[in-house]
């Protein structure tokens, strides 16, 4: 029923002149009229489905100008017309005109009816000159309306955005705060340009204020993920070492929040500590009183920020200071973890970080990483997908650069995981899984070709078979899911083996897959499957 009001036919609406359609007399106000903390939830939905309804409506406006089908654009554009006089009257009705959202919203109206004028005009004229000249007017008429509905929706819903932050910032209510944190969640996975106008209005620091009170511990793991949505974003992460400040009421051990510009008391702050984000996040972590789903969801802001897919991530100066305890709380997580998405969490984590900064390397060894991965490897409770073995290969594949990672892998009976993780077959049609099962393999042969640096490591290879296994990898594209970068990396391997122990290998395949360069025997496999003429 409510997506049905954004299909009716233009006369309707005309009619109505969009005045919001009501069961109660009394409920003047339209949809957004609802009570209590539902109020702002309710308004980011509404002004979401309108902007959804406008900008549909602008997209099919385009499409039809550029196919001069002018009685459909015109049809359009009062639809456009329609809907965005429904959406200002509703917002101005509930939330008030806005001053900074007045001048957008007559400059919209003024558009709209000069684009209904024009197209109209259009509609009744054959004349080939002037409906040239029409489109060129009517296509930057519709960028002006384009341009200046995604500002006023973007002020719009940082408003509506505010509401929510309020909302977390001076509840006592764990259901209004817990509803206010589902909302801002909501809104994270429309894309990131909800995400950055979330970060701008200051989200990431009122979550984390809500992380440092022991009376909301319930919403820790809700609140950090939806942290993690937000720092998917630049401005998200730039949040994080923003300080949090909050007040400790006499001797308690409980936090409590106060707007301070609202308070009749006067508080002293300056004695207090400072923190940021990132401390945050270490104290969650290294505290095992927390839930595991808080910490696991800790863990998965670290493995946003830390993501090596961000182009725009720096060394978080605060992050650099509490490595030791963030990765020693990370490993800890791993080994304990009683589900396997826990796990999954801490893990992606540690791989990123290894990538982060060298000096995380060397402290997992010191931390006996390898054998927590290892036998994390071995409890299906822990890794059971192949998303989570190419977090594990990842961070053994960085490890294994030290040289000091074979003996450990040796002692752990790692090679043997390790040409078990080579064989890494995805279970279903997914691409998504076969895209981890590549990754799994790649990173795993990568690992191996480090490790055989090492003549123990690369003789007990060979006594497991590890040849034969990576010859069948690079001749047969089916086994590597037709993957060049698993290709390339068995080929590395393969070469740094038979580098040890030449005799271990046939003629034959000496002959295409070691005595030519690289590259050669790259193209040689990559192209088994093609025929030439």
């Amino acid at each position: 029923m409510e997506d049905l009001r954004h299909m009716t036919e233009v006369e309707c609406m005309c009619i109505l002149q969009s005045k919001p359609i009501s069961v109660e007399e009394e409920a003047g106000a339209g949809e957004l009229i609802v009570g209590g903390e539902r109020a702002a939830r309710d308004g980011l939905q509404m002004l979401l489905r309108r902007a959804f309804a406008v900008s549909a409506e602008l997209g099919k406006v385009f499409h039809r100008l550029e196919k001069g089908r002018w009685s459909r654009v015109h049809s359009t554009a009062v639809r456009v017309h329609s809907h965005m006089r429904s959406l200002v009257h509703e917002y101005s009705s509930v939330r008030g005109s806005l001053p900074e959202m007045q001048k957008y919203e007559k400059s919209l109206l003024d558009k709209c009816l000069e684009l209904t004028t024009i197209t109209e005009r259009c509609v009744h004229t054959e004349d080939e000159f002037l409906l040239r000249s029409m489109k060129e007017a009517t296509q930057e008429i519709l960028t002006d309306i384009s341009d200046s509905f995604s500002q006023m929706i973007d002020m719009a819903l940082a408003n509506e955005i505010q509401i929510l932050i309020r909302q977390i910032e001076t509840s006592d209510n764990v259901y209004t705060i817990g509803g206010a944190i589902s909302s801002l969640l909501s809104l994270t996975q429309d894309g990131p340009q909800l995400c950055s106008i979330i970060a701008k209005e200051g989200a990431v620091v009122a979550l984390f204020k809500i992380c440092r009170q022991d009376c909301f511990s319930c919403l820790y793991a809700h609140a950090l993920r939806t942290v993690a949505s937000i720092c998917c974003v630049e401005e998200g992460i730039n949040q994080l070492e923003k300080p949090i400040v909050v007040a400790y009421l006499c001797n308690r051990t409980i936090w409590k929040k106060r707007h301070l510009e609202e308070s009749a008391e006067v508080w002293d702050l300056s004695g207090l500590p400072q923190v940021d984000g990132i401390l945050c996040l270490a104290d969650i972590l290294t505290d095992e009183s927390n839930a595991e789903a808080a910490r696991a969801e800790a863990a998965a802001v670290v493995a946003q920020i830390t993501s090596p897919h961000h182009t725009f991530t720096q060394h978080l100066g605060s992050f650099l200071e509490n490595m030791q305890d963030i990765v020693t709380a990370l490993i800890k997580l791993c080994r304990d973890a009683s589900s396997g998405e826990s796990f999954l969490l801490a893990s992606a984590a540690l791989a990123n970080i290894t990538f982060f900064d060298t000096m995380a390397c060397e402290i997992l060894l010191q931390l006996g990483a390898i054998h927590i991965l290892f036998g994390a490897c071995r409890d299906r409770h822990r890794v059971d997908t192949p998303y989570s073995k190419d977090q594990v290969a990842t961070i053994l594949a960085n490890l294994s650069v030290l040289e000091q990672s074979a003996s450990e892998v040796l002692q752990e009976n790692g090679i043997e995981r390790l040409l078990l993780l080579l064989a890494e077959k995805p279970s279903s049609s997914s691409p998504s899984e076969g895209a981890a099962c590549e990754r799994v393999q790649q990173k795993a042969a990568v690992t191996l070709a480090r490790l055989s640096r090492d003549p123990e490591v690369a003789q007990t290879a060979i006594q497991l078979q590890a040849i034969p296994h990576l010859i069948e990898l690079c001749r047969s594209p089916a086994e590597r899911n037709s993957s060049d970068s698993v290709l390339v990396a068995c080929l590395a391997a393969l070469r740094r083996l038979v580098a040890v122990c030449p005799d271990s290998i046939e003629d034959a395949d000496h002959q295409q897959l070691i005595k030519p360069r690289l590259v050669d025997s790259f193209l040689l496999c990559s192209n088994m499957e093609e025929s030439f003429v």
